[in-house]
């Protein structure tokens, strides 16, 4: 019994000791590597310009409403209406910055002001939508109608993101 104690008394200080050093004999991990054209993220996904974009969109809708080559022009004007102006991020970014700065009734201004660009933003996206539904067929329509209607990029798990029931 005193034979087993000795050796586990051993064993402990040994492990005690080379328990640093299992550390310094491990290699460091690789830094995470960014590839070009990716964006940071659990997903990688490739950062797009907004044309880029738009042709992605157009090249799916010709795809999944098979697109004759006479509805080009529609599809054109529909993809543009969706494509925000240049330099309308940077813009926004802008915004928040000064938003931060006002005090409350400055703040409730602006927000009112955004509102409106926001209502007429979505008058001409509703009105292009409308447009070039009618240049489809019957058959296309009801392609469109299944397509998950386009919301901008996703954003998960933010305060009040929680799936809405009742």
């Amino acid at each position: 019994m005193k034979k087993i104690a000795v050796a586990a008394v051993a064993l402990a200080g040994g492990l005690a000791v080379l328990a640093p050093l299992a550390g310094v004999a491990q290699p460091a991990p690789p830094p995470p590597s960014a590839e070009a054209g990716r964006a940071p993220g659990p997903h990688m996904r490739p950062t797009m310009t907004p044309e880029q974009r738009a042709e992605r969109i157009a090249e799916r809708l010709r795809t999944q409403l098979q697109l004759q080559p006479n509805q080009e022009g529609a599809l054109r004007a529909y993809v543009s209406a969706l494509t925000p102006k240049p330099g309308q991020r940077a813009e926004r970014a802008k915004q928040r910055g000064e938003f931060a700065r006002m005090a409350t009734p400055q703040r409730l201004d602006a927000q009112r002001a955004r509102l409106a660009e926001r209502t007429a933003a979505f008058e001409r996206r509703a009105e292009a939508t409308k447009r070039f539904y009618a240049e489809l067929t019957p058959s296309q329509q009801k392609a469109f109608d299944a397509l998950r209607p386009h919301a901008g990029p996703r954003k998960h798990g933010g305060p009040g993101m929680g799936r809405h029931r009742g």
